[in-house]
């Protein structure tokens, strides 16, 4: 049986590198992990508490359903101003609700991303760790893919063309399969 992961990008930008690297993560996953990425996060409405008592608007529901219909979840980020980008965050505070019945509990996760700067994404990744403690999401803790100075790795398309990442990448997604088989039932 299939590993279904939900793969989702914490950026909106079309030629995004973190598009890019979970484009590659799609193509490079083990034989038995099919990686589905989202598309609509922009979408999203921010998160209000007197929105979601009336309950889920369309755009929401759809992500929830999304995240719940896989075994586990797979991130790839940029970091904005040293910390998670916001749509991501919002897309998170959303999934986590409602408290203690959340589609991110317990479920096992990665985090990777890369970034054009020196710091590969390094806070943004530790930030969403923090954020995943109240939903008590799995994130892996190793290896890790915070990749700096990025952009010299990707063709204009926004494709992973550098081989060393692609292995680096590779072995990553072996080691979350293998993080995923021991929450497995």
């Amino acid at each position: 049986m299939a590993i279904r992961v939900a793969g989702i990008v914490g950026s909106l930008r079309e030629g995004s590198l973190n598009k890019g690297l979970l484009r590659a993560a799609v193509e490079l996953a083990p034989a038995d992990m099919e990686i589905d990425i989202y598309s609509r996060l922009g979408a999203i409405p921010p998160y209000n508490d007197d929105v979601f008592q009336k309950g889920d608007p369309p755009t929401v529901a759809d992500f929830k359903n999304f995240v719940s219909g896989a075994e586990a979840i797979l991130i790839s980020t940029p970091e904005y101003n040293y910390g998670v980008p916001g749509v991501l965050k919002n897309a998170i505070d959303w999934a986590s609700r409602p408290a203690g019945k959340s589609v991110l509990n317990r479920k096992p996760a990665a985090i990777m991303g890369c970034s054009p700067g020196l710091g590969g994404t390094i806070r943004a990744q530790h930030a969403i760790r923090q954020s995943f403690v109240f939903t008590e999401t799995h994130a892996m803790l190793q290896p890790e893919i915070k990749i700096p100075s990025a952009a010299p790795l990707f063709d204009g398309s926004s494709k992973l063309i550098d081989e060393n990442t692609r292995q680096h990448v590779k072995k990553f997604l072996e080691a979350f399969a293998a993080w995923i088989a021991r929450f497995r039932n």
